[in-house]
């Protein structure tokens, strides 16, 4: 569980650095920023998959580059009913997604080597 809030708070303060680095995105506070991430999560765990099956063809064709458009049209459309959450056009929300999507991912792979709890043993052989 700590590890999905810790997501979401990260998605969200990734959206407020985007929105002071990008004109075309406007995040109008925190709170709307955390609602974002977790309205953002739930398109990318129940309609994104649906969109890319839809698509595949096209994906397959593009060698993946539709899946791009895919993250920002979802990115666009959460904007689209988020009051405080605005994206001024496709090509803001196509940006806006490429760099919270690669927040994500490096924040993921931090998240999932602290977080591991591997623990080395060694195996001494008599």
């Amino acid at each position: 569980m700590a590890i999905i809030v810790t997501k979401v708070l990260l998605t969200a303060v990734t959206l407020l650095v985007v929105a002071e680095i990008l004109p075309g995105i406007n995040v109008s506070s925190v709170y709307i920023a955390v609602i974002t991430a977790i309205i953002l999560g739930f398109l990318n765990l129940t309609v994104k998959p649906i969109l890319i099956l839809l698509t595949l063809p096209v994906s397959i064709m593009s060698m993946g580059f539709f899946l791009f458009i895919i993250n920002a049209l979802l990115f666009w459309f959460a904007s689209s009913f988020i009051q405080g959450f605005e994206v001024n056009n496709f090509w803001y929300a196509l940006l806006g997604s490429l760099l919270v999507s690669l927040a994500s991912i490096l924040g993921n792979r931090f998240l999932l080597k602290t977080n591991r709890g591997d623990v080395d043993v060694k195996i001494i052989h008599k």
